[in-house]
């Protein structure tokens, strides 16, 4: 056996080690995060979230605006503390996958404050958190097979552990094994071989088995029953486009609102007032707190059109106050406020076409909706198909009109995206 052989050899046993070892750590990393996130909201809004009870609806209003206020002035010191000039510069997956390093303090209170911020009702998702977790226990494993010696892997193998740590992540919270991998293959590494999508599949699936001990095997959001007919291929043949333009729109916002977020200790007067307004619309309406769960949840409720209008009034806010509170200096996903304004425009579509198609429940186009608006948001149409199938544990005839709304809007994205740069 020569050189050669011995050490592609050692590579694959140290990547299948390093798939095992980080699977059950960032699956460890996962639960810990749900099991805090549920503690936040039970001491805050004394709310305990479950697939039926996704919002703060019972609590009491004057309690949500006070949880949220004190969740963003916590929240702002936190950020303040570890993004100062001489602490070290918080690292993006992006970044990490670059080649920099997380600093592991400051990664931890970035991660904990995204969960905790939400958990108290601020408006940002809670996906990118447990994402950046997989992420810096991917860098910290690195750095302990240097030190035993045992680091025998190329520069695209240890981005792809790092890539497969953070679909874990997601995998691990959102019991979605599918969807992780998709997010680390499509998103991360965008490059779909034997090893990426072995490697990001069985890490997900063991993040996403030890994650379930904290959430158990229940869908994320409740639909309807009923197959999917293939008559529905022409509402989304409505809903792709309208979900794409928009959905791309969302991204560019979204993206600006990060790059030119309150650095400086401003933050204390932005993150702060933008938690108070918050606050102030969840005093009179809880479906805006939070990650947009409660939201998309209520779409998927709806079983008439009546409730539109004021649905739509609510995915507006959800936006604004999503990217103002990002513009304001917060920190977290845009992954599930983009469901919840996909549902509302699915929803919304579906009604207004049900004159035509009455046989269609209105579930199915919001779910479709959610999908499009998804795929054009993230620029990811594979891995928003799936994570719609898996966390609302559709049945197989949902793929096809899955597959057909997210094609629509990732075209309608890319077009609109070129005109606009014109």
């Amino acid at each position: 056996m020569d050189s050669q052989q011995k050490q592609s050899e050692s590579s694959f046993l140290i990547l299948a080690l390093s798939t095992v070892v980080l699977g059950l750590a960032v699956g460890l990393a996962a639960m810990l995060l749900s099991f805090f996130l549920e503690n936040i909201e039970a001491f805050f809004l004394n709310f305990h979230e479950s697939t039926a009870n996704p919002g703060p609806a019972g609590t009491w209003p004057w309690r949500r605006l006070i949880s949220v206020t004190i969740g963003g002035i916590i929240a702002a010191g936190a950020w303040w503390a570890i993004r100062r000039p001489n602490q070290p510069k918080i690292v993006g997956i992006k970044g990490a996958l670059a080649g920099k390093r997380m600093p592991v303090l400051g990664t931890i209170v970035h991660v904990v404050t995204q969960i905790f911020y939400v958990g108290t009702g601020g408006s940002v998702g809670r996906e990118l958190a447990p994402r950046q977790a997989g992420v810096l226990l991917g860098q910290i494993w690195q750095r302990i097979l240097d030190r035993l010696g045992w680091r025998n892997l190329s520069a695209e193998d240890e981005k792809l552990l790092l890539a497969a740590a953070a679909g874990a992540g997601f995998a691990g919270v959102y019991i979605a094994p599918i969807t992780g991998m998709l997010f680390s293959v499509e998103m991360l590494v965008k490059k779909t071989t034997m090893k990426t999508v072995s490697v990001s599949m069985g890490m997900a699936m063991i993040a996403m088995l030890v994650g379930s001990i904290a959430k158990g095997f229940h869908p994320y959001y409740l639909v309807g029953d009923g197959k999917f007919s293939v008559t529905i291929l022409f509402i989304a043949t409505v809903i792709g486009p309208l979900a794409g333009v928009f959905g791309a729109i969302a991204r560019k916002a979204f993206a600006w609102a990060e790059k030119t977020q309150v650095q400086s200790a401003k933050i204390f007067a932005f993150l702060p007032a933008m938690a108070l307004i918050t606050g102030i619309v969840a005093f009179f309406t809880p479906d805006i707190m939070g990650n947009g769960r409660a939201l998309a949840q209520g779409a998927l409720n709806a079983e008439s059109g009546k409730v539109v209008i004021f649905l739509l009034i609510l995915a507006v806010l959800k936006l604004v106050i999503t990217f103002a509170t990002l513009k304001a200096g917060g920190s977290g996903g845009t992954l599930t406020p983009a469901i919840a304004t996909g549902a509302v425009l699915g929803l919304l579509v579906g009604a207004a076409l049900h004159i035509y198609f009455p046989s269609i429940p209105l579930w199915q186009s919001t779910a479709l909706g959610a999908a499009a608006f998804l795929a054009a948001s993230q620029e990811a149409p594979l891995m928003a198909l799936f994570m719609i199938f898996e966390i609302s544990h559709l049945e197989s005839s949902a793929l096809l009109p899955l597959a057909w709304v997210v094609t629509l809007s990732a075209i309608a994205s890319r077009i609109y995206l070129k005109l606009s740069k014109k």
